[in-house]
């Protein structure tokens, strides 16, 4: 059983799953997080921020716990599919309220049971979910609740941290939401050097990326 089989499932499943939401559910592939050093694998945006790591028989677990660290600081839930091989260790390595599905290879399929459901995030961090924006998108944020006055040349480390303290988390991730689902060329980039440039300076459009559109 392959990594891209294991996707190829989870990405069937996902796209049947918001089928009947295709209007405001955007699923993306590898979303970076914390200026894009991290990147999930799966996300689905939509009323929520839903991350879907993967693990494969093939893959080894190394790197989890330090995913599991910062993903539990940003998304509202998270679900982790794992080869029947990781299933007891994967478990001890994440968070109660994480999902857990495990992936089968059944001849040249894969099957995924889910072992536990998702719950919400208990302890989400306003800064980092901030610090999903970019600049621009910072100060459109802070636009619509009339806190950008006299904030319009500041760092975007400034202007996330204004959003983070000056807005409810549920305004603040709704805002969020709202900018990744706009968003356009920013899949699989490197984006620390871009948070404090204009979205459309450093936004491509001729870049090909995977995962862009709307289910």
């Amino acid at each position: 059983m392959r990594d891209r089989d294991v996707r190829a499932a989870v990405r069937q499943k996902l796209a049947a799953q918001y089928a009947g939401d295709a209007a405001n559910t955007r699923i993306v592939e590898e979303m970076g997080v914390w200026s894009g050093t991290v990147r999930i694998d799966i996300a689905v945006i939509n009323g929520e921020l839903w991350g879907y790591e993967l693990k494969s028989e093939r893959d080894t677990l190394e790197r989890l716990p330090t995913q599991a660290n910062i993903y539990s600081k940003v998304f509202d839930r998270v679900t982790l599919v794992v080869g029947t091989r990781h299933v007891g260790a994967a478990e001890d390595a994440v968070p109660p309220w994480w999902g857990l599905i495990v992936a089968k290879g059944d001849g040249a399929s894969v099957r995924l049971r889910s072992v536990r459901d998702a719950e919400r995030n208990p302890a989400p961090d306003p800064r980092l979910v901030a610090e999903l924006l970019w600049r621009d998108e910072a100060i459109a944020a802070l636009d619509v609740f009339g806190l950008a006055k006299g904030w319009r040349d500041k760092k975007a480390k400034l202007l996330h941290q204004r959003l983070a303290a000056g807005l409810s988390f549920q305004q603040l991730s709704e805002q969020v939401r709202l900018a990744l689902k706009r968003r356009e060329g920013w899949l699989g980039q490197h984006v620390s050097h871009q948070l404090d440039m204009s979205v459309d300076t450093v936004a491509n459009p001729d870049r090909q990326v995977r995962g862009t559109g709307f289910i």
